[in-house]
C-alpha cells in the first residue's frame, strides 16, 4: 500500500458511531449504579444493617471507579479502549449477578461496590478516551452526549429496577440487570483505535529485536571465537538485567515526579479540595432522598415519578447544558464550576426545610442539574494546567472526587444512626459544598504566579506515559 495510513478525520464521520456506542455502553454500565437509591431501601429491609454500613455499597460503586482512575488510564493506554470496554462489561455483569447471591452486606460491598465499581471505572475511562481521540473542535458536544448516557441510564433503570423488584424480587432484579450489562461487550465493536495501543507496539518491537538477535547469533555455531564471545556475554546478563530494572525505576520515578509537579499549581490544589467537598456533599442526596421521603411519610398517596429518576433527568440536562456553556468563548469554566458547587450546596441546605414530596422533587431536579458539572472537569483542568498536563491533573482530580464520593454516604448514614434524623447530615453536606465553592472562587480570582516548568530529562532517557493524554492535532493522535 503506497504511503502511511491516515487516521480517520476528527469531529465527524465514524466518530459519531463511536459516540453512539459509548453513550449506550455508559447507559448499560452505569444504569444500576446511578439508580442505587432504588436498591438501598430494599437492602436495608433484606439485611437489617445500619444505614451507614449499607451506604458503603452505593458509595463504593461510584467512588472506587474514580479512585482507581490512574490505573484505568494505564490500562487504556497500554491495551486500547476496545479490549478494556470488553473486560469492563464482563466485570459489571459478573458483579451484578454475583450480588444477587449476596448473603450479607460485606459480601455486597465486595460484589456490587468493588467489582462493579472497578468495572464502571474502566468503562468510563475507555469511553471518554476514545471519544476525545475522535473529536477536537466538537469535543465538548461529544463528551456531553457520551456522559449523558450515565444519567439516561439512571433514569431508565430507576423505573426498571422498581418494576423488576415487584415482579421477580431483589435477586431476580440484579440477575436481569446483570444480563443487560453484558451488552456492553457488543458496544466495544465500533471503538476501533486510531493508533495501535502501546502494549501492541512494545510486543512488536520485542519480536523484531528478537529476530535481529537471532540473525546476529546465527554464525556463532560455526565460528568458535564468536561462540566463546556469546557465552561470555551471557555471564553479564545479570548485570544487564539490573541495569534494565534501574532504568525502569528511573522512568516510573520521573512519571511520579511529573504528576506531583502538577500539584504545585494553587488553583489546581483548590480545585482538588473543591471537588472533594462537592463529592462529599452532593452524592448522599441521590441515595438518601428516597429513604427520607418514605420515612417522613411524604410518599403516602403520591403516585408520581421517583426522586432518583428526577435527579437523573436533571443530571442529563445539566451535562449537556453546562457542556455547551463551557464552549462559549467568554465563559470562565473555573468560575462556572465554582458557581455550580455553591448553588448545589445551597440546594442541599434546603433539603431539611422541605415539607412535601413536591419540594423534594424540585430539589432533586436542581441538584441533578448541578451535578452535571462533572462535564466541566476536563475544561477546568485544561484551563488551569494546559493541555500538556491534562492527563496527570485529570487523574489526580478523579482520585479526589472518588474519595469524596466514597466517604459521603457513609458519613451521612453515621449521622443518621446517631441522631435518627437526616437534618444535621444534610446541613453538614451543604456546608462542605459551600466551603469548596468559596475556596475555589477566592483562589481563582486572585492573580496567579506561573511556576517554572520542571527540568527536561536527559536525552538518553525514554519517558513513559502513565495516564491517558488528549490529542491536540488530527495527524498524530496519541494515547
Amino acid at each position: 500500500v503506497g504511503g502511511a495510513a491516515r487516521p480517520p478525520a476528527l469531529d465527524g464521520g465514524w466518530g459519531w458511531a463511536v459516540v453512539a456506542c459509548s453513550f449506550l455502553a455508559l447507559l448499560l454500565g452505569y444504569g444500576s449504579p446511578q439508580s442505587v437509591g432504588v436498591l438501598y431501601p430494599e437492602w436495608l429491609l433484606a439485611f437489617g444493617e445500619g444505614k451507614a454500613t449499607t451506604a458503603w455499597v452505593g458509595s463504593l460503586v461510584v467512588g472506587v471507579g474514580l479512585i482507581v482512575g490512574p490505573i484505568c488510564s494505564v490500562c487504556v493506554v497500554n491495551f486500547g479502549a476496545r479490549p478494556v470496554t470488553v473486560f469492563s462489561g464482563v466485570m459489571v455483569a459478573g458483579g451484578l449477578m454475583l450480588s444477587a447471591f449476596a448473603p450479607n452486606v460485606p459480601f455486597l460491598i465486595f460484589s456490587f461496590g468493588i467489582v462493579v465499581g472497578v468495572g464502571v471505572g474502566l468503562l468510563y475511562t475507555a469511553t471518554l478516551t476514545i471519544t476525545c481521540l475522535y473529536f477536537e473542535k466538537k469535543r465538548g458536544l461529544a463528551l456531553g452526549i457520551v456522559t449523558t448516557g450515565t444519567s439516561v441510564g439512571g433514569f431508565l433503570y430507576s423505573a426498571l429496577q422498581s418494576e423488576l423488584i415487584e415482579r421477580f424480587g431483589l435477586d431476580g432484579c440484579l440477575l436481569v440487570v446483570g444480563a443487560l450489562a453484558l451488552n456492553v461487550v457488543a458496544c466495544a465493536g465500533p471503538m476501533r483505535p486510531l493508533t495501535p495501543p502501546k502494549y501492541y507496539l512494545k510486543q512488536r518491537a520485542a519480536i523484531l529485536e528478537r529476530r535481529l538477535q537471532e540473525e546476529e547469533e546465527k554464525p556463532s555455531a560455526k565460528d568458535p571465537v564468536i561462540a566463546m564471545e556469546t557465552r561470555g556475554r551471557s555471564l553479564f546478563s545479570c548485570s544487564a538485567f539490573v541495569r534494565m530494572i534501574k532504568m525502569k525505576m528511573r522512568r516510573y520515578s520521573q512519571c511520579l515526579s511529573s504528576m506531583l509537579s502538577v500539584l504545585q499549581d494553587r488553583v489546581l490544589m483548590a480545585l482538588c479540595v473543591s471537588l472533594f467537598l462537592f463529592s462529599v456533599g452532593n452524592f448522599p442526596p441521590q441515595i438518601f432522598l428516597e429513604d427520607l421521603a418514605r420515612s417522613s411519610g411524604m410518599t403516602e398517596g403520591v403516585a408520581s415519578i421517583s426522586l432518583v429518576s428526577l435527579n437523573a433527568i436533571g443530571a442529563g440536562v445539566g451535562k449537556l447544558g453546562l457542556g455547551v456553556m463551557a464552549d462559549v468563548p467568554r465563559v470562565d469554566s473555573v468560575l462556572l464550576y465554582a458557581l455550580t458547587v455553591g448553588v448545589g450546596g445551597l440546594g442541599v441546605l434546603l433539603i431539611p426545610l422541605a415539607s412535601s414530596y413536591l419540594d423534594l422533587q424540585v430539589l432533586s431536579v436542581v441538584l441533578g442539574f448541578l451535578s452535571g458539572n462533572w462535564t466541566l472537569i476536563p475544561y477546568v483542568t485544561s484551563q488551569v494546567v494546559g493541555v500538556e498536563k491534562l492527563a496527570e491533573a485529570h487523574g489526580i482530580l478523579m482520585f479526589f472526587g472518588g474519595a469524596g464520593l466514597t466517604l459521603g454516604p457513609p458519613v451521612v448514614g453515621c449521622f443518621y444512626d446517631f441522631t435518627q434524623s437526616y437534618n444535621v447530615a444534610f446541613y453538614l453536606s451543604g456546608g462542605c459544598m459551600m466551603v469548596g465553592s468559596v475556596v475555589l472562587f477566592l483562589v481563582a480570582v486572585l492573580p496567579r504566579t506561573d511556576t517554572p516548568p520542571p527540568p527536561l530529562p536527559p536525552p538518553d532517557t525514554e519517558l513513559i506515559s502513565c495516564t491517558v493524554t488528549t490529542p491536540t492535532d488530527a495527524t498524530s493522535p496519541d494515547t
